[in-house]
């Protein structure tokens, strides 16, 4: 890879990091939708969205770009890997971990899990829910 092509996804992915962090505050609720399966069942394409001033807004390229998972263009889905847990979860997951990697505050009058009243929670991949469309 060039030096020019590294500079551009540098680029890109501070771009999509800036837009998701705008917003995608710790509660807010990603829906998820499976667009393939592989035949082999171990991997998924599955599309991102969120609401923006209740307007559906996809965010699969964003997604990409801050957690490194391959996108289809044709599809605009991500493609992730495994089976056998909640892959719609394990990508929302990773979004989290990729925006807040140092974890971060609980939305005001929110308990963290378990009952933790401490108003902070460390694992980043927790930030964000996970619905399916």
């Amino acid at each position: 890879m060039n030096e020019q092509t590294k500079t551009e996804l540098e680029e890109q992915k501070e771009h999509a990091r800036k837009f998701l962090l705008k917003h995608l505050k710790p509660g807010k609720e990603v829906y998820t939708i499976v667009r393939k399966v592989s035949n082999s069942r171990m991997s998924r394409e599955i599309s991102l969205y969120i609401t923006i001033k209740n307007k559906i807004v996809d965010i699969g390229w964003y997604v990409s770009k801050v957690t490194g998972h391959k996108m289809n263009e044709g599809t605009h889905a991500i493609k992730i890997g495994g089976c056998g847990m909640d892959m719609g979860f394990a990508l929302v997951y990773n979004l989290g971990r990729a925006l807040y990697p140092k974890g971060f505050k609980l939305p005001k009058g929110k308990n963290g899990r378990n009952g933790d009243t401490s108003g902070f929670d460390k694992d980043g991949g927790y930030a964000l829910t996970q619905r399916w469309m």
